[in-house]
């Protein structure tokens, strides 16, 4: 029955957070396991360069560190904001959060020729988290029971705590920088006195993620016999009426 419960939970998750989140515990798993080394995951732009190892562009994405408390804590934060996001305020523009995940990862790996950074996937969940705030920003929070504010404080709140935990604050603030470049881009700078959309959704893209809605026939294409608009048998005075 449990079983059951969660492979229902995973098939109802948006198509976008489901791969990505599947992606990451995946890929932190097998180095778990030691099926894979994070030596062939991080990014490393002279092996990318030279020995043409694309993958990373995309591993170092996915990566969290070993199983344990950053992990977990990466994880769920992962799954709760993109997925809230997906089902949010990108509702129905798959595509269009598709775009979101590429001007996030381009932009991060510029950062990261100028900052060394290894692996990115943290900095992506700052940047989500950073999004779903600003779009929310009347939505009350508590961190551990112990600090209640507004949404937008949280990715701070959260460098904070990378603070507490020793981590490198240096992939906070990239995902927090990165994630206040797309809310401007999209949500600010369009509506400003002669804004306008500056990152556009390739046709490509809204084809494969969002497919136009199937259209309903018309009544004089239902099957039936019946003569849309025409009187009934039996009843050939009654007047006519147009069909609407």
């Amino acid at each position: 029955m449990a079983y059951q419960t969660l492979r229902q939970e995973y098939l109802q998750m948006p198509v976008v957070t489901r791969a990505y989140t599947t992606a990451c515990v995946l890929t932190s798993l097998a180095v778990q396991l030691d099926l894979i080394s994070p030596f062939q995951l991080y990014f490393n732009p002279i092996l990318i360069v030279k020995q043409f190892q694309i993958w990373r562009l995309f591993t170092t994405f996915l990566f969290f560190g070993t199983v344990g408390l950053n992990f977990f804590f990466n994880v769920i934060f992962t799954y709760r904001y993109c997925r809230m996001l997906e089902e949010g305020s990108f509702r129905g523009r798959t595509a269009d959060f598709v775009m979101m995940f590429i001007f996030g990862g381009v932009s991060m790996i510029i950062f990261a020729f100028f900052v060394s950074l290894l692996f990115l996937g943290q900095a992506f969940t700052i940047m989500l988290v950073y999004v779903w705030s600003r779009r929310n920003p009347y939505v009350r929070m508590s961190f551990f029971g112990v600090l209640n504010f507004n949404a937008p404080y949280l990715p701070w709140v959260l460098l904070g705590f990378s603070l507490l935990m020793s981590n490198a604050v240096w992939v906070d603030f990239v995902g927090i920088a990165v994630g206040h470049m797309y809310f401007f881009i999209e949500d600010v700078f369009p509506n400003l006195s002669g804004g306008f959309r500056l990152l556009v959704t390739p046709q490509i893209l809204k084809r494969l993620f969002d497919p136009p809605p199937e259209e309903v026939p018309q009544p004089a294409d239902r099957p039936g016999g019946f003569n849309w608009g025409e009187p009934l048998a039996g009843n050939q005075d009654a007047p006519q009426q147009d069909a609407q």
